[in-house]
C-alpha cells in the first residue's frame, strides 16, 4: 500500500482542479460576466499555487531534497510537469479571452480596448487625466551603479524601460503602476466626464474601458526628460509567501505575525510573468537581475494579473450574469424563538440554500438577550465589515463576557484578522491570538445563558467560516445544538484554546490534532467488519482535500474488502480510484458549479446503524496534525437523513460533475442517452425556494 504508483501527485492533481475552473470559464453556456468571474478565479488560484506550493517545490529543488510526494516524483520532474500543464492552460485561457470572451463582451456593450483603439478626442481627454491624476504619484526608479535594482513587491504590475540619453547612453528604469488607483478606466465615447467618474461606470454601455498600465505606458516619455524611450514591457513577479513564523522564538505572537506579513511581501521570487512580445534582451536583463532560471519565466499573451478583473463582475448587467439567489430564511429566525427552538431539538442549516442570517441572528440574539452571560467564538476568516465582529462588540458593551479566538495565521487574511482583533480588544472583548504551533481552524460559537433551571449552553458548529460574503457562494453545513455532551466538549475545547488545559479526549467531538485521523480510520475499519458480517458496506466522504496516506491506505483496504466507497472532493485527491484489486470499489468525483463545494461530511453505513460526522477538518496532514479542527457527530436522525439525501443527490449529479480516473485525469460526466439530467446545485436551490 506504500507503492508510489497507488498515489496521485498532490500538486499535479491541484492543477487538474484549476483546469475544471477554467473549463467553467470557457463554457459557452455560462453567462459572459460569469465566464469572466471564473477566469479571474482561475488566475487567482494559479497565483496562490505559485506563491505557496510551487515555492515549496523550488526550495526542495534548490537544496537537493528528495521527493516528499507520495508518488515519489522528484522535485525537478514536478516542476517540469507543472510548467507543461500550466502553459497549456494559460494558452487556452488567453485564447478564450482574446478570441471569444472579449469580442462577445464588446457585442454587449462592454468594450475593453487598448489605448491605440481610442478616438483622438478620448486620447486628448485622457491626456489631462494622466497629467493631473496619475503623473504626480508615479515614481520611476533608475537602475545603474548608483541605483541598485529595486525591490519589487509581490504580484504588483510594473514596467521595465530601456532609455537612450541625448549623448547616446543606454539606461534602464523600473516603474510600478500605482495600486491605489482604479485599474480600469472608463472613458466616455460621446459625453464629457469629470475625472472622478473615470474609475467606474455602473454598466459600461457608453464607455471604452482601458487598463491603467496601458495609459501609463503610452506616456512614459513624460517621465524621462532628456531621454528617448527605446523599449518597454509590462511584467509581474510572484514571490514565496509560505514563510515560517518563528513562533517558538517569539515572545509575542501578534508581533511575530506582523513581522511575517512585512517579510512575505518580499520573499524569494518564484515566477516572472512578462507580456508576450517583450524584447528578448530586455527580458534577459530582468531575468538576470531577479536571478531566475528559464523555467520560472512565463510569457503572457493577454493582460497580466487577470486575477484582478473581478471588479468588472460588479457591472450592472444582470442579463450577463446568473440570476441572483437569496437563500431561504430559516424558520426558527422567522419565529423569533432562537434559543427555545435549539433547546427543543437540533437545528441544521445548509448554506447558501438556507440564509446565513440564521447564524447572524443566533449571535445577535445572544448579544442582546439579557439572559445570556457569555459568548465564546472562533474566527478564522470573517471578511470585511464583519457583522459577527460588530455583534461581539455589542455583546461586550452590554456587559457580557465575550471571548474571541482569532487565528492570526489564516493565510492571506492575517492583516485583516489583526485589525479585527485589535478593534475588538479596544472594546473590551477577551482576545486570544491563536495557538502556538497550531492553527485554529475549528468553526465554533458557544453561548452561555442563565435560565430557570440554571446555566444552559448552546453551540453552533459549522464547516464554513463566519463570513457572510463567502456564505453566499460557498456550500456549508451548520449545526445548532444544546446537546449536553457536545456543549460540554466545546466548553472544554475553548479552555484548551484559551488556557493551559491539556485535554485530548472528548465525549462526542472528534478533535484534531489528537483524534481525527484515528477516528476516521476506526470508522473505516468498523465498516469493513460490518460488511464482512452483513454486506452492503458503504462509505461516503465529502471534503475539500484527500491527501493523508494513512487514511487512503485504509480506504484501499475497505475497497479490497468489498465496501462501496463514494468520494466527492472539491480540490486535491491523492487517492487513485479504479485500480484492479486495490480501489475498483472506489469512485471519486468533483462538482464545479455556481457555488463552491466547501461542506465536509463523513458517512458510514455501519450495518444499518449509520454514523456521520460534519465539521471543519479535511483529510490532509495539515488538518489532522497541524490544526485544531472539530468534527461533530450528527445525532439527530432527521438531520442525518437530510444530509445523506444531499450526498446521494451529488453522487447522482451528471451536469456539473467530473469523475477522477485512475490515471489522475478527470472526465466530465454527461447525461446518459435517454437519461435524466441531474444538476445537484440547481435541484437544491429549487428545493429550498429559489428567490430572486
Amino acid at each position: 500500500m506504500n507503492d508510489p504508483l497507488l498515489y496521485i501527485n498532490r500538486e499535479l492533481n491541484w492543477i487538474e482542479f484549476d483546469r475544471k475552473v477554467l473549463d467553467e470559464a470557457c463554457d459557452p453556456k455560462t453567462p459572459l460576466l460569469e465566464q469572466l468571474k471564473f477566469l479571474a478565479i482561475f488566475h487567482n488560484n494559479l497565483d496562490e499555487f505559485f506563491m505557496v506550493r510551487v515555492a515549496n517545490i523550488i526550495r526542495q529543488f534548490k537544496i537537493g531534497a528528495p521527493s516528499t510526494s507520495a508518488d515519489g516524483l522528484a522535485p525537478v520532474k514536478q516542476l517540469a510537469e507543472i510548467r507543461r500543464r500550466v502553459l497549456g492552460m494559460l494558452t487556452r485561457a488567453q485564447n478564450h479571452w482574446k478570441m471569444k470572451l472579449l469580442p462577445e463582451l464588446a457585442k454587449k456593450g462592454i468594450n475593453i480596448v487598448r489605448y491605440k483603439d481610442l478616438t483622438v478626442k478620448q486620447k486628448d481627454f485622457l491626456e489631462g487625466y494622466f497629467l493631473n491624476e496619475i503623473y504626480p504619484i508615479l515614481t520611476p526608479q533608475a537602475i545603474d551603479a548608483g541605483h541598485p535594482f529595486p525591490t519589487i513587491s509581490n504580484i504588483s504590475i510594473n514596467i521595465l524601460i530601456e532609455l537612450e540619453s541625448e549623448d547616446g547612453n543606454v539606461r534602464y528604469a523600473r516603474l510600478k503602476c500605482p495600486n491605489n488607483m482604479p485599474r480600469f478606466i472608463f472613458v466616455p465615447r460621446t459625453k464629457e466626464s469629470a475625472y472622478a467618474e473615470l474609475g467606474f461606470n455602473s454598466n459600461g454601455r457608453d464607455d471604452d474601458i482601458i487598463l491603467i498600465e496601458d495609459l501609463i505606458r503610452e506616456h512614459l516619455d513624460k517621465l524621462f526628460s532628456g531621454h528617448k524611450v527605446k523599449k518597454s514591457f509590462i511584467f509581474r513577479i510572484t514571490r514565496n509567501t509560505d514563510l515560517e513564523i518563528e513562533e517558538d522564538e517569539a515572545d509575542d505572537l501578534l508581533a511575530a505575525v506582523k513581522d511575517f506579513i512585512d517579510q512575505r511581501r518580499f520573499g524569494d521570487v518564484i515566477r516572472l510573468e512578462v507580456e508576450h512580445g517583450s524584447d528578448p534582451a530586455l527580458t534577459n536583463f530582468l531575468t538576470e537581475k531577479l536571478d531566475l532560471l528559464p523555467f520560472q519565466v512565463f510569457r503572457i499573451k493577454g493582460p497580466l494579473a487577470m486575477s484582478e478583473f473581478m471588479p468588472l463582475i460588479g457591472l450592472d448587467r444582470p442579463n450577463l450574469k446568473d440570476a441572483p439567489y437569496k437563500g431561504l430564511e430559516p424558520a426558527f429566525i422567522a419565529e423569533g424563538d432562537v434559543f427555545p427552538t435549539i433547546k427543543s431539538h437540533d437545528v441544521f442549516l445548509y448554506h447558501p440554500y438556507e440564509s446565513f442570517n440564521g447564524v447572524l441572528e443566533f449571535i445577535r440574539e445572544a448579544a442582546s438577550d439579557p439572559q445570556v452571560v457569555a459568548i465564546k467564538q472562533t474566527l478564522y476568516r470573517c471578511g470585511s465589515n464583519s457583522p459577527i465582529v460588530a455583534a461581539l462588540i455589542d455583546a461586550r458593551r452590554r456587559g457580557k463576557q465575550v471571548t474571541a479566538v482569532v487565528e492570526l495565521k489564516a493565510r492571506f487574511d492575517e492583516e485583516r484578522n489583526i485589525n479585527w482583533a485589535e478593534e475588538m480588544e479596544k472594546a473590551g472583548v477577551n482576545i486570544v491570538y491563536g495557538f502556538a504551533g497550531l492553527k485554529i481552524h475549528a468553526k465554533l460559537c458557544l453561548v452561555v445563558r442563565r435560565e430557570s433551571e440554571g446555566m444552559c449552553r448552546y453551540v453552533h458548529i459549522s464547516t464554513g467560516n463566519y463570513n457572510p460574503g463567502t456564505a453566499k457562494i460557498y456550500t456549508d453545513y451548520a449545526l445548532f445544538t444544546a446537546n449536553r455532551d457536545i456543549c460540554s466538549d466545546v466548553s472544554d475545547l475553548f479552555n484548551v484554546m484559551t488556557g493551559y488545559s491539556d485535554q485530548t479526549k472528548y465525549r462526542e467531538l472528534v478533535v484534531s490534532p489528537h483524534s481525527t485521523r484515528n477516528a476516521i480510520i476506526a470508522h473505516i475499519e468498523r465498516e469493513i467488519e460490518c460488511h464482512k458480517k452483513s454486506g452492503k458496506g458503504e462509505i461516503i466522504l465529502k471534503c475539500n482535500q484527500l491527501v493523508d496516506r494513512a487514511i487512503i491506505r485504509t480506504l484501499y483496504a475497505a475497497s479490497q474488502a468489498g465496501v462501496r466507497i463514494s468520494i466527492v472532493v472539491r480540490g486535491i485527491c491523492c487517492l487513485r480510484p479504479g485500480i484492479p484489486g486495490v480501489s475498483e470499489n472506489i469512485t471519486v468525483k468533483s462538482i464545479v458549479g455556481r457555488f463552491l463545494e466547501h461542506a465536509r461530511a463523513y458517512y458510514f453505513r455501519h450495518g444499518g446503524n449509520p454514523f456521520m460526522l460534519i465539521g471543519s477538518a479535511d483529510l490532509m496532514p495539515r488538518n489532522l496534525d497541524g490544526r485544531i479542527e472539530v468534527l461533530t457527530p450528527v445525532l439527530d436522525k432527521n438531520i442525518r437523513d437530510r444530509i445523506k439525501a444531499t450526498l446521494d443527490l451529488q453522487l447522482a449529479d451528471n451536469v456539473q460533475s467530473w469523475e477522477l480516473l485512475s490515471d489522475g485525469s478527470y472526465k466530465r460526466l454527461s447525461v446518459p442517452k435517454n437519461g435524466k439530467a441531474v444538476d445537484s446545485q440547481s435541484v437544491l436551490a429549487k428545493h429550498y425556494g429559489w428567490a430572486e
